[in-house]
């Protein structure tokens, strides 16, 4: 078995990204897919050939929470649910900087729902990428918004009776202006959507789809993680415009992926606040010189 240590002395531009000699083997459980989209994220920023002091990547609190602590770069673990918070802050106070968010379905939509909304409206140039497992997998299973109704979580052992959030179309509601979902199943197409989501100008929002085998699974009898992920694959169907979601739904297509929204029309807003000083400043100068 080849070693984390030992992959990365074979791909030495991913070993620039990762705190190999500190923090592996990381903590998450065998079978979660949260270290197979760290892979992804390590592999888009080594391709977009980003240094490591350009980028920052932030996180809140929970299992994907711990990302952070692996990477070589810029990093932030804040708080439960701000995240976007402090990615605001950084991204307004550098603005050239590139700033990646991972969160947690919880972490992003439950105590972080409030920010996240205002943050897509505002249309700031951050990608965020929630890691939607649908459960609270680090502080005992607890049901997340995103947990399908019927299932069960350790607050709802008789199955969720609510309807879960959408997150990918909840982003584009709240005007996020790059939106899109992959699987960890998918590992390609989620590399590609991250690195385009860090190219768009504006607020990225990339929903994955991930296992927790641990909490989720086993509460559901859904078999092993090979299980899990075999279903994000026959479950899966690629989007395309025009496509008649809820048709696809109904024949077992629940997990719609790729590039949901795409819009180039909308000002940044970063741009924005500075294009608004400067006609403050104009304005005053004009006033001046009556």
């Amino acid at each position: 078995m080849t070693t984390p240590v030992q992959m990365m002395a074979q791909h030495p531009a991913l070993h620039e990204w990762l705190r190999a000699k500190k923090s592996f083997p990381h903590l998450w459980c065998p079978g979660c897919g949260i270290g197979t989209i760290m892979g992804a994220a390590t592999r888009a920023l080594t391709s977009m050939q980003y240094s490591k002091d350009e980028v920052v990547v932030i996180s809140g609190i929970g299992c994907t929470g711990r990302i952070p602590a692996y990477l070589d770069c810029n990093t932030l673990h804040t708080t439960h649910g701000r995240a976007l918070t402090f990615a605001t802050g950084v991204k307004f106070s550098r603005p050239k900087l590139k700033v990646l968010v991972f969160m947690g379905d919880g972490d992003g939509l439950a105590i972080g729902g409030n920010h996240f909304i205002h943050t897509c409206r505002r249309n700031i140039d951050i990608t965020a990428v929630i890691v939607n497992n649908y459960i609270y997998g680090m502080t005992g299973g607890q049901a997340s918004p995103t947990l399908p109704e019927g299932m069960k979580a350790s607050t709802a052992p008789y199955g969720s009776m609510e309807p879960p959030f959408d997150a990918c179309n909840l982003a584009i509601a709240a005007g996020a202006t790059f939106v899109a979902r992959s699987t960890v199943y998918h590992m390609k197409e989620m590399e590609k959507l991250i690195q385009k989501g860090m190219e768009h100008k504006g607020f990225s929002v990339i929903e994955i789809v991930a296992q927790c085998p641990t909490s989720f699974g086993r509460m559901n009898k859904l078999g092993n993680p090979i299980d899990m992920l075999e279903y994000q694959k026959t479950h899966a169907i690629k989007y395309y415009p025009g496509m008649d979601i809820e048709a696809a739904k109904a024949e077992g297509k629940d997990i719609i992926t790729g590039v949901l929204k795409d819009e180039n029309t909308k000002m940044e807003y970063c741009e924005k606040y500075d294009e608004l000083i400067i006609k403050k400043a104009l304005a005053s100068e004009k006033e001046k010189t009556k």
